[in-house]
């Protein structure tokens, strides 16, 4: 660890409402760069820089960063320690901010707050098309969902609605002990990359958003009890699905074919309002 960066990390009261934990790390934040591995020309923005730990080495190897931080203090420390005009700091929450106003084939970095970290997640989905690629540090639990397969106790809404728009691959483990303050969780870092086509592509994205939360919302009961204001013994019967399964047995092509059925007009009329809404 360099001595620098844990002494940055100690004069700096971390803010609990905020998320903070800082990484101080140098091992952990060299492995995290050569997995970035940056090119200068690359269009990259930083969530959550905190005190710069990965904020400096991109700068350095960037012609240009983009960072956004909504703790004002830290801004301003940043501000007087990286270097004038090759770092932009946006001063805002990530989950408002708009990804898709910095231009296409966007590369994004962060140690996401984990108070926040589903929420942004989604947030990022819905600008995949502006993104190249996704690097983040997340809570190690939060990873290994997005990255389970069907039949896994970790697959989840998570898992299904991340995997239907992302290529996901769990990069490193972090031990507590790498950050300041430690968390009382372990980390992992995950790389998510947009799917040039999808693979299975729905035909309404918000009906498939309902059906998969409507799923997973009684995960421990069959497809037959937790979706049965939704479908009927023989609407499985005509996609193929057993309604015996539970959600977590589904692949994404699964909840694909059911929210494809669930958004057909002759459907929609039949259908409970609450799933359309």
């Amino acid at each position: 660890m360099r001595a620098s960066v844990a002494r940055s990390a100690m004069r700096h009261v971390p803010r609990k409402r905020f998320g903070q934990n800082f990484l101080v790390d140098e091992a952990t934040i060299a492995a995290i760069i050569a997995a970035i591995a940056p090119h200068p020309r690359d269009r990259l923005v930083e969530i959550g820089p905190g005190l710069g730990a990965l904020t400096r080495p991109l700068s350095g190897r960037l012609e240009h960063l983009h960072a956004i931080e909504l703790d004002r203090d830290i801004i301003a420390r940043l501000r007087a320690e990286l270097p004038a005009g090759r770092v932009t700091l946006h001063e805002g929450d990530a989950l408002r901010f708009d990804f898709g106003a910095l231009g296409p084939r966007l590369r994004v970095v962060g140690n996401l707050p984990y108070n926040i970290s589903t929420p942004l997640l989604f947030h990022l989905a819905q600008h995949a098309a502006a993104i190249l690629d996704i690097h983040v540090m997340l809570q190690k639990e939060v990873v290994e969902r997005m990255v389970a397969a069907p039949a896994d106790s970790e697959y989840s809404r998570l898992s299904v609605m991340l995997q239907y728009r992302f290529g996901m691959e769990k990069l490193l483990d972090v031990p507590a002990a790498a950050f300041r303050p430690e968390p009382r969780v372990e980390s992992a870092v995950v790389r998510l990359t947009p799917f040039a086509r999808l693979s299975h592509p729905a035909r309404d994205e918000t009906v498939f958003g309902k059906i998969v939360a409507a799923a997973f919302s009684q995960r421990r009961k069959t497809l037959r009890n937790s979706l049965q204001a939704h479908f009927g013994a023989a609407d499985f019967e005509k996609l193929g699905v057993d309604a015996r399964l539970r959600a977590q047995d589904l692949s994404v092509a699964d909840f694909v074919r059911l929210a494809d059925w669930a958004a057909r007009e002759d459907f929609v009329g039949r259908s409970p309002d609450k799933i359309l809404r």
